[in-house]
């Protein structure tokens, strides 16, 4: 009887399950959205109950899409969102909605926690500094604003940590995304009782923490009702999406590195051993391969920018897109592939939702500059991919500085699959981009972790070896001269911003 693995990944936008055989073909997969809520502006939350239902749904539909046996399926693996706040009480009842990875509300209470104890000292804790999107400055938020709820809190848990107890009942996590809650000891693989005393948090609300390939848990009886898994399958640590998708990418030696297009965009190199960047600039994290570690670069609206273009100025492609059965995406690059480099002078700071990555600024917002009678809609969206790539750059230009070696760029998420954005970051880094047989991402990183967990590969180097292959490669063309300067012109828009951001910032407050 043949073998199979699940790699679950509760993103963003929705939950995603991909069924992958011992071989590491993707035999089915599904997803099934779910809604994301702005109460206010820089805020984002999430109902943890639609990530279980979204699960549920996927799990379901590519056991009847593949007609595979529920006794075939030998490892689950988990991935998902980073830095999210699921705050649970005695009963296993969700407290209050998730504050996700891209809420940036606790900027008070991240200046207040590095005044008090020093950024360097942090930095030496952690690995990073503290910033809004982590987890640990959403429980403070939530202890200085919402008491009443602050009181019952008996466990924290990150989203994916939170699909995992309703599929086993068990309160378990792993190195990669405890990596990003500014409450572990990234160079020791373990939480750090000196920032749990910092921030007032009782260690027993802290899952336990294993490696990514460690099956830690099984499916519960319950859980089996609901997804039609069989009861007592292994399910494994998993990873943090980035991991993961390091992972599935094939990301897993030394100097290896890869662009993500997702929601957020992400500069991703892995290393052999513990480092970080002097100032904190880069994110120092937990691999998902045992041993290892991996710098990582994070803008937080890379797709989300396109996607909001999309959805604010796109009507029209996405009227046609509906009518001729095309891709509305496809139809703005169309377009947009007829602009020259650099857009004739218009340059887009994709900060939509503030910034991390190398300004790790709340406040940031998104700027069309250089606007004219000149530009079309055309130069608008050739301006948000190039701005998107230009501060994919920034993280680039950081890991450079450190002197590591990178061996080549792999991308991989959405913004990959557009041949014109391919060929606009190998201008913009000026560096040959491939591109690799697998595109599921992070939940077939997922699927290859449970399969280490479940001894069908020895290592996970090893299951990468196997089933990734490069199979195209993009090199810089005449543009990328063009883009060099550009970039100049767009790291100057920043510096000269940041005062009015500010402001803005305040007023905005003031008003709500």
């Amino acid at each position: 009887m043949k073998n199979y693995l699940l790699g679950i990944d509760v993103g963003t936008t929705g939950a995603k399950t991909l069924l992958v055989d011992e071989t590491g073909a993707v035999v089915a997969e599904a997803l099934t959205e779910y809604p994301m809520f702005t109460p206010k502006p820089l805020w984002a939350e999430q109902n943890p109950e639609d990530w279980w239902r979204g699960t549920v749904q996927s799990i379901r539909k590519v056991l009847e899409q593949s007609g595979t046996k529920k006794e075939q399926i030998v490892c689950l693996g988990l991935t998902g969102q980073m830095h999210g706040l699921v705050l649970m009480d005695a009963r296993g009842d969700v407290l209050r909605p998730c504050i996700m990875w891209n809420d940036q509300r606790t900027a008070s209470q991240c200046a207040e926690i590095t005044k008090e104890v020093g950024a360097q000292r942090i930095l030496e804790l952690t690995g990073n500094p503290l910033f809004p999107n982590f987890t640990a400055p959403k429980i403070a938020w939530v202890r200085q604003n919402e008491p009443e709820i602050f009181k019952r809190v008996v466990k924290v848990l990150l989203p994916k940590d939170y699909v995992r107890y309703r599929i086993t009942g068990e309160f378990f996590s792993e190195v990669s995304d405890a990596s990003g809650t500014s409450l572990f000891d990234v160079a020791s693989r373990q939480w750090s009782d000196e920032m749990l005393k910092i921030f007032h948090i009782p260690r027993q609300w802290l899952p336990q923490v294993s490696e990514s390939v460690e099956a830690t848990a099984t499916v519960s009886v319950q859980a089996a009702n609901e997804t039609g898994l069989l009861q007592g399958t292994p399910v494994v640590g998993g990873a943090g999406d980035q991991a993961a998708q390091a992972v599935g990418s094939g990301i897993v030696a030394d100097g290896m590195s890869s662009v993500t297009i997702g929601t957020s965009g992400v500069v991703f190199v892995a290393c052999k051993k513990y480092l970080r960047e002097p100032e904190g600039r880069l994110h120092a994290f937990c691999h998902a391969v045992p041993g290892m570690w991996h710098f990582m670069g994070v803008m937080l609206s890379a797709g989300g920018s396109f996607r909001w273009y999309r959805d604010t100025l796109g009507e029209l492609e996405k009227a046609n897109a509906k009518n001729t059965g095309a891709n509305p995406y496809d139809l703005l690059t169309e377009a947009a592939a007829k602009v020259p480099a650099g857009s004739e002078g218009l340059i887009f700071l994709p900060y939509l939702s503030g910034e991390r990555t190398p300004y790790p600024d709340p406040n940031a917002r998104g700027v069309f500059f250089g606007l004219t009678l000149r530009h079309t809609k055309a130069h608008l969206t050739r301006s948000v991919i190039e701005g998107v790539t230009f501060g994919l750059r920034d993280s680039l230009e950081l890991v450079r500085s450190l002197g590591l070696h990178i061996s080549g760029i792999r991308v991989s998420g959405g913004g990959a699959r557009s041949a014109l954005w391919g060929q606009i970051i190998a201008d913009i880094f000026n560096q040959d981009i491939f591109k690799v047989t697998v595109t599921q991402g992070a939940a077939y990183g997922a699927a290859i972790l449970a399969g280490v967990g479940a001894g069908i590969f020895n290592r996970v180097e090893d299951a990468c070896d196997r089933v990734i292959k490069v199979v195209d490669r993009t090199e810089p063309g005449p543009d990328a001269k063009v883009y060099a300067e550009y970039y100049q012109r767009y790291r100057a828009l920043y510096p000269v911003l940041k005062e009015e951001f500010a402001k803005i910032s305040a007023l905005i407050q003031s008003e709500s």
